[in-house]
């Protein structure tokens, strides 16, 4: 009976995470908007999802700092809330300053309240499994941009956009009010029997690391540079992708251009849990090394792609791109609970999450690089330093047991 509770609060908690990844869909969220504000730059439009990407990690560490003094079942009503408003104030918005806060502050807010209570909460029910949860889990949050947006496309046609983001905003509430109602976190007995030990990165029972002390471990900040290397590189071909396919195959319609795109986030979806369940069998440092490899050669079969105008080859290379850029979310959660423990894994939790604010800017660089050189060789030769980069910094982590230690002793 127990196996089956835990699955029922992943089940849940994919499902909130689906629907709260829907900020991650704003480039076909916005096209019918961008179309009837045809005034509105395209610089003024990106701001929206920047602001969005902002106020998710403000989210996350808000909750995080919620967790433990606020029921989990509260964060999760007020993340239904801020996505009905800022849905429902999108749909009736008349200016761009009603853009910014029904879906950069309000949903962003809402969609960090929900990621970082979810994770906080239902991989504490698996400590046996840190990182294939962690991959199922933000698989539905990288899903969703992916389902959801094809549905918004597909139904656009008929409704319009105001209709439809009204009608998001309704289901989004009842998505994340019903299923936050079912999770909940375990008492230290309902997880007794599943502790196990991961290969290679034994965490010692009661080693949990204060928020302090993370952020004095050299080790977290490699990691931190890792993680901020690998997702801007993915970011920056996310954002440069349509132009790519454009300049490979030219005369390729609209529809087949966003489907060859869309292959980026659905095995970005597969890699997660790819990952996350390689973190359990192989450890910190192998499972790092391997997603490093996998980036590396994505930046070769894209730029064999590139030069001999393959199509394939560039298809090829999208797929694989997806699923390095998977390995990171679930490796961010499985590293921080495996080295600094689960008690304050939910701050903990959303400061390394602030790498994504860093990593945004990969996809200006590489917008700037583009602008000025009229090709992407540049961009990928950048990314192939950053992967070496990254390499390092995974060969010189290493666990610190003693800041615990040392903090247990104070403690008495």
């Amino acid at each position: 009976m127990k196996q089956l509770n835990r699955w029922l609060y992943a089940i849940a908690g994919v499902l909130i995470l689906l629907f709260a990844g829907l900020i991650y869909a704003w480039s076909v969220l916005s096209g019918p908007i961008a179309a009837e504000y045809s005034g509105w730059s395209k610089g003024s439009m990106s701001l929206t999802f920047t602001l969005a990407m902002s106020f998710f990690c403000i989210g996350g560490l808000v909750a995080g700092l919620m967790a433990g003094k606020v029921k989990e079942k509260i964060i999760f009503l007020m993340s239904s809330i801020l996505f009905l408003v800022g849905f429902f104030l999108v749909s009736n918005m008349k200016n761009l300053m009603q853009l910014y806060l029904g879906f950069g502050v309000l949903a962003g807010l809402g969609a960090g309240f929900s990621y970082n209570t979810v994770m906080g909460s239902v991989t504490k029910w698996f400590p046996d499994k840190k990182g294939l949860i962690s991959g199922i889990l933000l698989m539905g949050f990288g899903m969703g941009a992916f389902i959801i947006g094809k549905i918004y496309t597909a139904m656009n046609r008929t409704f319009g956009w105001r209709s439809e983001f009204s009608t998001l905003g309704i289901i989004v509430f009842a998505v994340i009010l019903i299923c936050g109602m079912i999770i909940r976190k375990p008492e230290t007995e309902e997880i007794s029997g599943y502790v196990t030990v991961t290969k290679g990165t034994a965490q010692k029972a009661g080693n949990d690391f204060t928020t302090k002390q993370v952020m004095a471990d050299p080790s977290f900040w490699l990691f931190f540079v890792y993680a901020v290397l690998l997702s801007a590189a993915a970011l920056a071909l996310i954002a440069q992708a349509s132009g790519i396919v454009t300049d490979t195959a030219q005369g390729l319609s609209a529809g087949n251009i966003a489907t060859i795109v869309g292959l980026i986030s659905v095995f970005n979806g597969v890699g997660r849990v790819i990952f996350g369940g390689l973190y359990d069998r192989l450890g910190q440092k192998m499972t790092m090394l391997l997603n490093c490899g996998l980036y590396f050669i994505s930046v070769l079969v894209n730029l064999g792609g590139l030069k001999t105008g393959s199509l394939p080859l560039v298809i090829l290379g999208f797929i694989l791109f997806g699923l390095s850029y998977g390995g990171v979310p679930p490796t961010n959660s499985a590293f921080m609970m495996d080295f600094y423990g689960t008690k304050y894994y939910p701050v903990n939790f959303s400061i390394v999450n602030l790498n994504l604010l860093f990593a945004s800017f990969g996809g200006t660089l590489a917008g700037v690089i583009y602008d000025r050189q009229g090709s992407y060789m540049t961009i990928f030769m950048i990314m192939m330093v950053a992967v070496v980069m990254a390499v390092v910094c995974t060969m010189l982590i290493k666990k610190n047991n003693a800041a615990a230690e040392e903090y247990e002793a104070q403690m008495g």
